[in-house]
């Protein structure tokens, strides 16, 4: 045990095997626009005008464009030690809005693509009815988002048919701003008792500022008082918080999926980490917009950010783990079922004995090694299920997954 009870490594001929970690937030399709919103196009660019950006790409997506950029993630994800990935989907129709003949088809090629990188998949479509708090309806490059709730109900029911021990299908409401209460609460009641539901919410001040106008209440505070929300629930940034809505997320057991690489390039804002951790919340991590598609990076800014704030040093440990590696290791792996819906599996992954920067590990040492000594990988081996789906360092399809995923960004989305 490195330092921390709740989580195990293991020395073993390669290296070290550890649990396969849970990417709680994707949205597979942004994994072709990482860069390309990197150029000022405001004074005050933020969020906001970046997510003009992302419209712009969204709507160059079909089927097999989505089949080709998830495969190349999920490779990605694989290789650097996600075995597990929470896809936050909400590309549902045609850009004008108009149902594919096959109205799952865009959720189908996510499965797809996850059956064929060897990934498990969370698949979490998104309910998307407005733009805004004050229900005006979707704008244009919205529309391939949009359901109403029976619409949506369908779509759940179909893709739910379709688990297995490789899939789970959960919900997803985008927000606040684009789901009406009354919408929601009918939502909430048509799911299976057992669904996981995230939700993205409090991740700009903006937000707040326009649930405060609107609801007279913050973000959260309106989702703990008007939601049954529980250990079923992932909080999606849970950026901008007040202390109430700290204790509040704890008490209730949902977990807060903080992505701390997408947060930092959209200049989100940093998450209450010792707080959260302080109250005994449940948290987790996402690669979101797949500028990294990297759980060491995540892990590593989610600690940095924190040190930055406070100008000290070594801020995710407890009494019972003084190593900032194996705490946050611990965090990721305690929140998993409960987020993803997967429990009792068999996924690891095997960090590379050679490796120059794990050189003299010992089990009390190789988490922070891990994560803190640099960009190198050090993943040689993970398996998903008992399968081997990366051997020494390397997914036996990426080569042929990146060729295809090249051509449908060059061609396709760029072109």
């Amino acid at each position: 045990m490195p330092g921390s009870p709740g989580f195990p490594i293991e020395a073993v001929a390669a290296g070290w095997r550890l649990p396969g970690i849970a990417n709680l937030h994707s949205h597979a399709f942004q994994r072709a626009m990482a860069g390309l919103a990197e150029r000022q196009t405001h004074p005050a660019d933020s969020f906001w005008t970046w997510r003009e950006t992302m419209y712009r790409m969204a709507t160059r997506f079909d089927p097999e464009s989505l089949h080709a950029v998830a495969s190349q993630l999920y490779v990605e994800m694989l290789e650097a030690g996600y075995t597990t990935v929470c896809e936050f989907h909400y590309l549902h129709h045609a850009p004008d809005g108009t149902p594919y003949a096959t109205r799952t088809a865009m959720s189908d090629a996510l499965i797809a693509a996850a059956r064929d990188a060897g990934i498990r998949l969370t698949l979490l479509p998104v309910l998307y009815m407005t733009g805004g708090f004050d229900g005006r309806a979707l704008g244009e490059r919205q529309k391939r988002f949009g359901h109403g709730v029976d619409g949506y109900l369908r779509l759940f029911n179909a893709l739910h048919a379709k688990q297995d021990d490789m899939l789970k299908v959960g919900c997803a409401l985008h927000s606040l701003r684009a789901v009406p209460a009354d919408a929601m609460r009918e939502v909430l009641a048509a799911l299976p008792a057992d669904a996981r539901i995230h939700i993205h919410i409090a991740e700009q001040v903006g937000e707040v500022q326009d649930c405060l106008a609107v609801r007279d209440l913050r973000p959260v505070e309106w989702l703990l008082r008007n939601a049954p929300v529980d250990a079923r629930w992932t909080l999606v940034h849970a950026t901008h918080l007040n202390d109430p809505e700290v204790a509040g997320i704890a008490k209730s057991g949902a977990t807060v999926a903080i992505c701390p690489t997408t947060e930092a390039n959209l200049g989100d804002g940093l998450f209450r980490l010792r707080d959260h951790l302080d109250a005994g919340g449940a948290w987790g991590i996402g690669s979101d917009s797949h500028i990294s598609v990297s759980p060491v990076e995540e892990l590593r800014w989610l600690e940095y950010g924190q040190r930055l704030a406070t100008r000290h040093r070594n801020i995710a440990v407890s009494a019972a783990s003084p190593s900032v590696g194996a705490t946050l290791l611990e965090g990721v792996l305690a929140s998993a079922a409960q987020s993803t819906g997967f429990s009792d599996i068999d996924d690891a992954v095997v960090l590379d004995g050679d490796a120059p920067l794990l050189a003299g590990a010992t089990a009390e040492d190789v988490a922070d090694r891990w994560i803190f000594s640099g960009n190198r990988p050090a993943v040689r081996e993970v398996r998903v299920g008992g399968r081997r789906v990366v051997a020494d360092g390397l997914h036996p399809e990426r080569e042929a997954v990146a060729q295809r995923y090249a051509a449908v960004v060059r061609d396709r989305l760029l072109g």
